[in-house]
């Protein structure tokens, strides 16, 4: 394959090399942003770009938010929000999981908004600003019911008095009480009316113990979508702002006005005819069912391709959607074009896109491979370039 055959996609040379890339369209990104603002119209929004934005690319996707009107910007590790810092972003950043030996006082000297939810964890955080000589910034995570981070409702009380303790010492600047839904991807589910209740009365704690937060937050992209009561100062949609829905009962994408914004696409590297009878792939699940063409697809499970997609992921290929033939290997896939396929290689092919141009989707891969669109995006490895685009809209 030529360097100049994807021009027209946008790719990048490394792009070109490889046969397969990520494009990622930031307006996309864009877009989402402000349907999420306009779900949560009375609340500023935090957009979570964690794992590399959910695998689209950290540093562009945050612009591309900030640039939309996110007020905040949310990661899972503070290396990521250092990471922002080092590129240059500027306003609000919260690190959502600082565990015992992170670099608190980098999280200072660079205005990052840390997690506390421990003694531990205040006391390091203390300990870090007067290393670095300034308050520290945290934001006191409560356990409302997922069992997982979170200070538990029996540590609350002592957790806010030294909270605020902390704060009155000058060590401390408590700028946030935050929490987690555990089913808000189940809209009515009773779990959601307890995270509310738990939440409600860990805030009126909070300000019991003199401490007045900057910003409550608790909800993720099905709480925006269908919890108004859960907007708070702020809200924290993360798979929402790259096109895919937090699950099929919050409702399609399309139909929740969001736009994906990665496709992964690829060139076919080789077309071949092949008899009726042939098995396809390791272990031969496959057989081909008739005299046919088969395209050979540049992209496998070392790509972040999951195998579990194999003999039922979707492939748009000339215009028409098949399944992966056979098992996807570690470098490569198969894909059964059908007798007479005039396909060649170099030809286009969409792993997952946009719907509304017929490409099968994350979700459909999601499905196909047995798990939730999340992993579908954020399993891609580093091998595929991710090409960063404008597309005007």
């Amino acid at each position: 394959m030529s360097k100049s055959a994807p021009a027209e996609l946008g790719w990048s040379a490394e792009a070109c090399e490889r046969g397969a890339a990520a494009v990622v369209d930031l307006d996309a990104i864009a877009h989402n942003v402000r349907v999420m603002r306009a779900a949560a119209p009375s609340a500023g929004l935090m957009a979570v770009v964690k794992a590399d934005a959910y695998g689209h690319g950290l540093v562009p996707c945050a612009q591309a938010a900030q640039q939309a009107g996110a007020a905040w910007l949310a990661t899972a590790l503070l290396s990521e929000a250092l990471a922002l810092r080092a590129a240059g972003l500027e306003g609000r950043v919260l690190a959502l999981i600082c565990p015992p030996g992170s670099d608190l006082a980098a999280a200072v000297r660079t205005e990052v908004d840390v997690t506390v939810c421990t003694l531990a964890g205040l006391a390091a955080a203390q300990a870090a600003a007067l290393v670095a000589g300034a308050p520290a910034r945290v934001q006191l995570e409560v356990d409302t019911g997922l069992s997982r981070g979170g200070a538990v409702a029996a540590d609350w009380a002592e957790l806010f008095a030294a909270a605020a303790r902390a704060e009155a010492a000058g060590t401390v600047r408590v700028t946030g009480v935050w929490s987690h839904f555990a089913c808000a991807d189940e809209p009515g589910h009773p779990a959601n009316r307890l995270t509310l209740t738990r939440y409600a009365e860990a805030l009126r704690q909070a300000k019991a113990a003199g401490l007045a937060p900057e910003v409550r937050h608790v909800a993720n992209s099905a709480a925006t979508l269908t919890i108004p009561e859960a907007h708070y100062d702020l809200v924290r949609p993360g798979i929402a702002l790259y096109g895919l829905s937090p699950s099929a009962a919050v409702g399609a994408a399309q139909d929740l006005g969001l736009r994906a914004a990665m496709t992964l696409t690829a060139r076919l590297a080789q077309v071949k005819n092949v008899a009726a009878g042939e098995g396809v792939s390791y272990g031969h699940d496959y057989h081909t069912p008739a005299d046919t063409v088969l395209g050979l697809v540049p992209l496998g499970y070392g790509d972040g391709v999951l195998r579990s997609g194999s003999m039922s992921g979707p492939v748009h290929v000339a215009g028409r959607t098949c399944a992966v033939a056979g098992r996807v290997c570690m470098d490569q896939l198969v894909v059964d074009l059908g007798p007479g396929s005039t396909a060649r290689a170099g030809d286009p092919v969409v792993l997952f896109g946009d719907a509304r141009r017929g490409e099968p989707t994350a979700d459909e891969w999601a499905a196909a491979a047995g798990t939730i669109g999340y992993e579908i995006t954020t399993a891609l490895s580093t091998r595929v370039p991710r090409v960063h685009v404008r597309s005007g809209g």
